[in-house]
């Protein structure tokens, strides 16, 4: 783990959360990872930057939690199997902060048209019908592919990449997106914010560069947690980590 484990509520070891505390990669030392999250969730707590289940105000502004999502992937049954080998299965390595969603133990390594590669891209369950690997733009540009911004799901021209695991390799001619900004949102909170799923709106981060971001997709699920999902370089762009609040400015 490359930083403070439990800090990010989506966490995905960006590795913003350690940069910015000052730690190197790896665990605290001498502390149990479990202690670790105990700790570092109560002090998010107490200072109010804790994820929350719904919308809080700021000056009147409705409040989203943030999750910074770093690279990932998402395989179907047989895309594992030929990676990992026969019988593979999806071990949960943490939690996400949507119910259903885990980052697996399993990594792999992502080589694009230029043969470069990106090392130890961890895979989130559970599988899916589809195979997507999720990155940012300075990833795309980084392994000479120009992977199209879309919705989670829609591939329609992706970019193409070669997945390697311990057991073999797999070319995957559409895979690679650049994910669209997005807010998972439970019916009870798309109602109070007066949005409906396939809804674009605005989010004003307030980070050390202060940014407006807009046609931020609405996605409306009853068994998700209210979040706002921003890859890294946007988060970065705003100087914004995971746990802090995004303020709800409506529908663009």
């Amino acid at each position: 783990m490359v930083n403070l484990k439990g800090l990010a509520s989506y966490c995905q070891e960006c590795g913003a959360c350690a940069s910015q505390a000052g730690i190197g990669p790896g665990t605290v030392a001498g502390l149990d990872g479990h202690v670790v999250d105990q700790i570092v969730e109560e002090v998010m707590r107490t200072l109010g930057k804790g994820p929350r289940d719904s919308c809080g105000e700021n000056n009147g502004k409705p409040l989203i939690p943030l999750g910074v999502s770093n690279r990932h992937i998402h395989l179907t049954a047989e895309t594992l199997v030929t990676l990992f080998g026969k019988g593979a299965v999806l071990e949960k390595y943490r939690q996400l902060y949507q119910p259903d969603d885990f980052a697996a133990k399993q990594t792999v390594t992502i080589v694009g048209s230029k043969m470069r590669s990106i090392q130890n891209v961890r895979i989130l369950g559970p599988l899916r019908k589809y195979d997507q690997v999720e990155l940012s733009t300075t990833d795309s540009v980084f392994l000479g592919i120009a992977a199209p911004v879309r919705d989670s799901g829609n591939l329609d021209g992706a970019a193409p990449l070669t997945l390697v695991g311990p057991a073999g390799s797999v070319y995957l001619p559409h895979c690679a997106i650049v994910a669209s900004r997005h807010i998972h949102m439970p019916g009870k909170d798309a109602e109070n914010l007066g949005v409906r799923a396939g809804d674009l709106c605005s989010v004003r981060l307030r980070g050390s560069k202060p940014t407006i971001f807009e046609n931020v997709l609405v996605r409306v699920n009853d068994s998700w947690k209210l979040q706002l999902h921003l890859d890294t370089d946007e988060a970065n762009a705003t100087g914004s980590l995971c746990g802090s609040n995004a303020e709800f400015l409506g529908k663009s």
